[in-house]
Order: structure tokens, then sequence, then C-alpha cells
């Protein structure tokens, strides 16, 4: 009798492990870019939020909209405006001093013996010159990566992010979700990052639509910068030197 009630036990505990599915979770793929993947994926987030904070800006509207003709029209200069896309001619050269014809197109070389391509492009420079906004947008990641060494994002309400990597250092009072304008002090060029054993430069990549894309042909019809412009935080307001 022992042996029988012994038997029915198995039976139940095999019946309620074939009840359940059991899934198992693959480890993610090695990444070419680690810096890229994992940036990514905060930057997502940290647009998400913004986001919210551009809805919550807009003015309510004063007077109702009273035909769909007008509220087709209202949409689609909200879409525009937060919407527009990439334009190189209202980008500002992100290195000081540095011309168009200055510039080099790396983008899709091969990096680390074939095994990754450049997904960016290097404009070099002497170390510790100033890097500025190209547009108007907020600061949403300062940090330091393997490849990237010290390291920034800059994006727009527009989607678009821009990346600036290898940097010497940040520029005194640049913190994640400071609101910059296009010319602003963000850092100064260097060689941190993989960079180390290379002539300082900067790491220039522009992400839009959640995608990497070249950013030679936008800053070939970059404004040229003079000097940059120093923003600093005093007494918790923002101000200018």
């Amino acid at each position: 009798m022992g042996r029988v009630a012994a038997l029915l036990v198995l039976l139940v505990f095999f019946a309620a492990c074939a009840t359940q599915t059991i899934v198992a979770t693959a480890p993610p793929p090695p990444s070419d870019d680690d810096d890229f993947s994992e940036l990514i994926a905060q930057l997502r987030t940290d647009l998400n939020r913004q986001n919210g904070r551009v809805v919550a800006k807009q003015p309510a509207l004063t007077t109702a909209v009273d035909t769909k003709r007008e509220r087709d029209k209202e949409f689609a200069a909200r879409a525009k405006a937060l919407f527009s896309g990439l334009d190189g001619s209202t980008l500002e050269m992100p290195v000081v001093g540095v011309h168009t014809y200055d510039l080099s197109d790396s983008w899709g070389d091969p990096r680390d013996g074939g095994v990754r391509k450049h997904k960016g492009i290097d404009i070099f420079a002497p170390k510790g010159t100033p890097l500025v906004a190209v547009t108007d947008g907020i600061v949403t990641y300062i940090g330091e990566q393997p490849k990237g060494g010290r390291c920034l994002w800059l994006s727009t309400e527009s989607g678009t992010s821009f990346y600036y990597a290898h940097l010497d250092r940040w520029a005194s009072g640049l913190y994640e979700g400071l609101e910059v304008r296009a010319g602003d002090l963000l850092g100064y060029v260097g060689n941190t990052g993989n960079a180390k054993y290379t002539p300082s430069h900067l790491h220039f990549a522009v992400n839009t639509n959640d995608e990497m894309v070249n950013p030679y042909p936008y800053l070939t019809k970059a404004t040229y910068v003079r000097s940059a412009r120093v923003v600093f935080e005093s007494a918790g307001a923002l101000g200018t030197r």
C-alpha cells in the first residue's frame, strides 16, 4: 500500500510539472559597440521623460477649434515642430575653430580589426579645444564609457540626439537635464576611452529615429564657430559669463 501511495505522489508531481511552461532565457548577443547599445536604451528612456515635459509646456488653446480642417491644421503644425527632420544648415560646428573643409568622412570605417564599423566621424583638434552644442537641446546623459571615455548626449525636441565622445573633461556646471542653446560650451576635446593612444579628437555621432546616421553630410553645411558661449550655474539660476 505504501508503494502505491508513493507512486501516486510521483504521478501528481510529474503531472504538475507537465502543466508548466519552462522558458529558457538566452543571453543577449554580444554587441559590437556596447557604448551605443546601452546608451541608446538610456537615451530612449530620457527622451520619453522629456517628451512628457515638452507636452506639459504646450500652451492651452484659448479658443475652441470648430472644424475638422482647423483641428488637422493645428495638429500638423505641432507635429512639424516636434518631429521636424535633421537639417545640417541649422547646426553649428561642434568643435570651435574647425571649418567644414577640415572634416573627413570616416563613417563605416572598420574598427577593432573589422569586428565593428565606425558609427560616427572623428574631428581632430588640439586637446582642450572647446566643444559646443550644435543646436538647442537638453543634455540627457553625462558619463564615462569603456570605448567613448568621457561622453555626453545632447537631445532635441525633434527626436534627434548628438553624441560627443573622448572628451578631456566636461564644461564646469554641466548636468543632465540642462537646457542649452546652440554654441553653448559642453566640454573640451580629449582622447579618453579607447582613444587613449590616438591624437586628441571628438568622436561625433547622430541618432535620429532610434538609428545611428552619418553626421558628415550634415556637418558639411554647419556654421563655423569662432568661440564658445560659457554657461554656468550660479545661485540656482542659469547665467552666462
